[in-house]
């Protein structure tokens, strides 16, 4: 192997590790969203778990159901985007400018 490929080898399991710290560490944060002016909040960990699903009482409303379910479904996909989003900057920390292919960690 050459100095030059040798380096490189080193610099990627250096970026390795570095990523599976990261994978380690940004599964136990929690990330939360809301939808209904605070009346759905939505808390996700950073595997894209749902931990925590809350909801105000003066919102559920018999007669309209589905203004429930739409508000629970803006408040997990929006916690579920705040997941990847920590997730995609916290990444580009640790690779900077390296073009690594999709998936290779």
């Amino acid at each position: 192997m050459s100095g030059g490929m040798g380096k490189m080898m080193k610099q990627l399991q250096k970026v390795q590790e570095q990523m599976n710290n990261l994978q380690k560490e940004l599964a136990e944060r929690e990330l939360e969203a809301t939808s209904g002016g605070g009346a759905v909040k939505a808390v996700a960990n950073g595997k894209k778990e749902l931990v925590s699903l809350k909801l105000s009482p003066d919102i559920i409303d018999d007669e309209d159901p589905e203004m429930l379910e739409d508000m629970i479904i803006a408040a997990v996909n929006e916690v579920m985007k705040k997941v990847d989003d920590m997730t995609a900057e916290e990444m580009q920390k640790i690779t900077g400018g390296m073009n690594l292919p999709p998936g290779l960690f």
